[in-house]
C-alpha cells in the first residue's frame, strides 16, 4: 500500500528538477530569437539596395521566427504543466495536514431544499465537499456536485470498482488534473455547446473553392512579377483584389473570430485531455464506458478537436498585421479558414457535449479517485441483500482529526428506528452526520471512515438545520412541518434512511413530546429505517411499545466540577443532562447553594 504523504513529497521534488530543465531550455529558446533577429538586421543591412534579396531574407527570417515562437509556446505550456503539478501535490500535503480552508467549497451548490446536503455539511466552508473536490474544470466541479447529492443507490460495486482502478492510478489523475486546471475559458461550455447547435453558416457554397483557385492564380503573378515577366502594378491591383473580395465578408468573419477566441484555449486543453482518455486502458465497466463514447468510430476525437484548435488558433493569427493582410490579400485566408470551421462545426459540433461530458465525468470521478488514495484505512462498504441496512465497525466522520475522533460501531435493520438522547455537545449532531456522511459516501462508490462495513443500499433524507424564513414570512415551527411533510411524501414512493435531530423544535414541551410521539410512531407504521436524536426523554418510552425502535445515547460526565465526554455510542437512555451545569459554569446564571 503507497504512502500518499511519501508519494507526493517524491513527486514535488520531481516535478521541480523537471521545471528547471524547462526554464533552461525557455532561456536559450529566447537567446535563439534574439540572434536570429540581429542576423536578419544585418543581412538587410548587407543586401540594402538589392530588393530581391531583401525579400527572401524577410520571408526566410519570418518562417524561422514562427517555428521558434511556436517551439518555445511549446515549452511555456510544458512549464505551466510542470508548475500546475507542483501545486497539486502541495495541495494534498497540505490536505494531509488537515489544511484545506483554502480550496473552493462548493457553497454554489448549497440547497436548503436538497433531501440532506444542507443538514451533512455536504456544502460550503469546511465541508466535504471543500476537503474531497479536485477538480480543474467548473464542468467537472458540477458533476462531482451532482454525484455527491443525486441520491443514486443503483450499480455501487460497479462505481466502487471505478473509484478503486482511478485509486491506483495516481499519476495519471494528476497529469489529468494539471491539464484541466490550464483550461481558461470566458464563457460556460453549456454556452459552447449551445453556440455549436445554433451556428449559421455564411459562406455560400458557390465560392468554397474560389480560395484555392486565387491562391493558385497568386503563385502564378508572383513568380511572373520576380521573373520580371509582368510589372509591379499589376502584382499591386492583384494585392489588392483580394482585399476587396474578403471584405465583402469581413463583418461576419470578424464575429466568427470573436466568438471563437472565447473558447480557443478550452479546446486546445481539451484535446490533450482527450488523447489521455484515449491513450488510457481501463477495466472497471464506468470508466471503460465513458472512455468507450469518446473512440468509437474509425477518427480518434482528441485528432478532430485538435483539428478544431488548430483552424481556431489559425484564424486567431489574421490579428497578426502581416499575416492578416498577405494572407488575404494573396490566398483570402479568411474565407477558406470560416469554410473549413463551418464544414468541421457541420460535421462534429453536434458530438461536442458527449466529449465535455466524458472530460467532466473523469475530472469529477478523479476526486473520489483522489480521496480515496488520501485514505488507504478507508474501507468499501460491502454490498448486501439482508436485513440489515448498515452495519460499521469503528465509524467515524471523515472531516474529524484522525488523532483526535472517537470511532463507533453501529448497526441498524431494515425497518428498524433508533433513538438517540444525551447531554449537550455529547456528540449526538455529530453521530447522526457521520451515519449520513457514510450512506452518501458508500452510494457514490466511496471507502467509508471505518475498518469495516456491509452495506444494503438506500436513500437518504434529513431534517437537521430547519429555518425560519422572513421572506417567506414562515415561522420556524412551519417551516419544520413543510420538511417533515416532504419526508412523509417521500417515503409513500421509495426506501430511505430518515435522520431527524430534535424535531418540533418550534413548540412548547407538552406539545413537542406528544407531537413527536405521534410522528414516530408514523414512521415505524410506514416501516422507514433511520435515526432521531432528542433531548426528550419521554420519546423513548416508544421503544417499550414498538419492537422496531431501540434507545442509543451519549453520555457525559461531571468529574472535579469539569465536564467529561466520552464520545462513546451505547445502548440505552441517558441520564445524565448538563445544560444547567454549562450555565452555571460559564457564569450565565449563579449556583444555587
Amino acid at each position: 500500500m503507497q504512502d500518499p504523504l511519501s508519494f507526493y513529497q517524491s513527486q514535488v521534488s520531481l516535478h521541480k528538477g523537471q521545471l528547471s530543465r524547462i526554464r533552461r531550455k525557455l532561456f536559450v529558446s529566447s537567446m535563439i530569437r534574439l540572434v536570429l533577429f540581429l542576423l536578419a538586421v544585418f543581412a538587410l543591412y548587407f543586401f540594402y539596395g538589392q530588393t530581391n534579396r531583401i525579400i527572401e531574407v524577410i520571408a526566410l527570417t519570418f518562417v524561422l521566427f514562427l517555428f521558434l515562437v511556436s517551439r518555445h509556446t511549446d515549452l511555456q505550456k510544458e512549464r505551466d504543466k510542470q508548475l500546475a503539478l507542483i501545486r497539486i501535490n502541495e495541495t494534498e500535503i497540505e490536505v494531509l495536514r488537515r489544511n484545506f480552508l483554502h480550496l473552493p467549497d462548493g457553497a454554489e451548490f448549497q440547497d436548503p431544499g436538497h433531501h440532506f446536503s444542507q443538514d451533512i455539511d455536504l456544502f460550503g466552508r469546511g465541508s466535504f465537499y471543500q476537503y474531497c473536490n479536485r477538480t480543474g474544470l467548473q464542468q467537472g466541479s458540477q458533476l462531482l456536485a451532482k454525484l455527491l447529492t443525486e441520491n443514486d443507490i443503483e450499480d455501487i460495486v460497479a462505481k466502487q470498482d471505478a473509484v478503486k482502478e482511478l485509486t491506483d492510478l495516481p499519476t495519471w489523475r494528476q497529469e489529468f488534473s494539471a491539464v484541466a486546471a490550464l483550461v481558461k475559458t470566458e464563457i460556460d461550455h453549456t454556452a459552447i455547446i449551445e453556440w455549436m447547435r445554433q451556428y449559421k453558416e455564411f459562406i455560400p457554397s458557390s465560392i468554397k473553392y474560389v480560395p484555392w483557385a486565387f491562391t493558385g492564380g497568386s503563385a502564378v503573378v508572383i513568380v511572373s512579377y520576380f521573373l520580371s515577366l509582368i510589372s509591379g502594378w499589376l502584382l499591386a491591383g492583384w494585392f489588392f483584389l483580394g482585399l476587396f473580395i474578403t471584405g465583402r465578408f469581413l463583418k461576419k468573419i470578424n464575429k466568427l473570430s470573436s466568438d471563437t477566441s472565447r473558447i480557443q484555449g478550452t479546446f486546445q486543453q481539451y484535446q490533450k485531455l482527450l488523447f489521455q482518455l484515449e491513450e488510457a486502458t481501463f477495466e472497471s465497466k464506468v470508466l471503460r464506458n465513458k472512455r468507450e463514447g469518446i473512440v468509437e468510430g474509425g477518427e480518434k476525437a482528441s485528432d478532430v478537436m485538435n483539428r478544431f484548435s488548430r483552424l481556431l488558433n489559425a484564424l486567431d493569427q489574421r490579428n497578426n498585421l502581416i499575416i492578416g493582410l498577405l494572407t488575404n490579400a494573396f490566398m483570402l485566408r479568411d474565407i477558406q479558414l470560416s469554410n473549413v470551421i463551418e464544414g468541421w462545426i457541420a460535421e462534429h459540433g453536434s458530438k461536442i457535449e458527449n466529449w465535455f461530458h466524458a472530460i467532466a465525468f473523469f475530472d469529477a470521478y478523479n476526486s473520489l479517485g483522489n480521496l480515496a488514495f488520501n485514505h488507504p484505512d478507508y474501507v468499501y462498504p460491502e454490498i448486501v441483500k439482508v436485513a440489515t441496512v448498515l452495519k460499521a465497525s469503528n465509524a467515524a466522520h471523515p472531516m474529524l482529526d484522525p488523532k483526535k475522533r472517537v470511532a463507533n460501531d453501529f448497526e441498524i435493520g431494515v425497518a428498524e428506528f433508533i433513538i438517540i438522547t444525551g447531554a449537550n455537545m455529547a456528540g449526538k449532531s455529530t453521530f447522526l452526520r457521520t451515519i449520513s456522511l457514510q450512506i452518501v459516501m458508500a452510494n457514490i462508490g466511496l471507502p467509508v471512515c471505518a475498518s469495516s462495513a456491509s452495506y444494503n443500499p438506500i436513500k437518504l433524507i434529513t431534517s437537521m438545520r430547519t429555518s425560519d424564513s422572513l421572506t417567506n414570512d414562515e415561522s420556524y415551527f412551519f417551516s419544520e412541518l413543510k420538511r417533515l411533510k416532504f419526508i412523509v411524501d417521500q417515503i409513500e414512493d421509495d426506501r430511505y434512511f430518515i435522520v431527524l435531530d430534535e424535531i418540533l423544535k418550534g413548540t412548547n414541551s407538552t406539545d413537542k413530546a406528544i407531537g413527536s410521539r405521534k410522528f414516530v410512531e408514523r414512521l415505524v407504521q410506514s416501516k422507514a429505517t433511520g435515526l432521531i436524536a432528542t433531548h426528550d426523554l419521554s420519546l423513548c418510552n416508544a421503544a417499550d411499545e414498538l419492537t422496531r425502535i431501540r434507545n442509543y445515547y451519549f453520555d457525559a460526565e461531571i468529574l472535579n466540577s469539569e465536564l467529561h465526554f466520552d464520545y462513546k455510542f451505547k445502548e440505552g437512555v441517558c441520564e445524565n443532562m448538563n445544560a444547567s451545569f454549562l450555565l452555571e459554569k460559564m457564569g450565565i446564571v449563579k449556583k444555587e447553594k
